[in-house]
């Protein structure tokens, strides 16, 4: 059993993720909405990779499949890797409980809910490794995007809740934090070129943390010194602040 479940594995992380696990010598299964793009995808890391590479139709958003879904793999994964993220527009967040509904279940709810039919079965097997996919904007809630950061936050807190809980059972939970990443998501946004990453950069430091038994990782590795600055901002500073 050598299988990796990637989820959300239309986006460009994903990718990256995918073809690094590949090139190490997993097999994969990739999971996301509109799945049939993922042929082309799956195709091309079986030809460089000579893994097995399968992929189905995964929604985040119905919580009622997901685990008819993990039932129907066809074999159980020995990890799975979430690169699920939607940043939605804070603007029309602040305008459309929709909007807002939308993000915070993308980035939450909808894949803590697949996490936690994953674990229950890793926790009764006594092994696997699960890697969430959070965010830097989860560390401090900034005007320009706090409801994504908000869900963000969320979710790196269930990890670390998740991992306490499997603590003993051998199952490794990784929590991973990337800054500024050079992905559809952000096209269009000026982003400083030194404090922004590369998917396959970001594909690096996940395999390596998680083949080291990591918790928590940052994306690049500078943002773990930038938020820590940030976080120890006076609030009565902050507020007044444009980050």
């Amino acid at each position: 059993m050598s299988m990796v479940l990637i989820v959300g594995a239309r986006s460009d992380i994903a990718k990256a993720v995918a073809r690094k696990y590949a090139g190490e010598g997993y097999d994969l299964y990739l999971a996301a909405r509109q799945a049939e793009s993922l042929q082309e995808l799956a195709a091309d890391i079986e030809i460089r990779s000579q893994r097995k590479v399968a992929f189905g139709e995964l929604d985040i958003l119905d919580f009622e499949s997901h685990q008819k879904f993990y039932e129907s793999l066809p074999e159980k994964p020995i990890g799975v890797i979430s690169a699920v993220g939607y940043l939605g527009s804070q603007e029309e967040a602040q305008t459309s409980f929709d909007e807002a509904q939308k993000i915070t279940n993308t980035n939450y709810l909808g894949i803590t809910s697949l996490f936690d039919t994953i674990a229950n079965d890793f926790e009764s097997r006594g092994s696997g490794f699960m890697v969430g996919i959070s965010s830097v904007a989860g560390d401090r809630g900034r005007k320009s995007n706090y409801c994504y950061g908000a869900a963000k936050a969320a979710f790196s807190v269930y990890l670390s809740g998740l991992r306490n809980r499997l603590n003993d059972t051998n199952v490794q939970v990784l929590t991973v934090k990337p800054g500024f990443v050079a992905t559809s998501m952000t096209e269009g946004m000026d982003l400083p070129a030194k404090l922004t990453a590369q998917p396959e950069q970001v594909a690096d430091d996940i395999f390596h943390a998680q083949q080291k038994g990591k918790n928590v990782i940052y994306s690049k590795w500078i943002w773990r010194w930038i938020m820590l600055i940030i976080k120890h901002i006076p609030e009565w500073r902050f507020k007044g602040m444009s980050l």
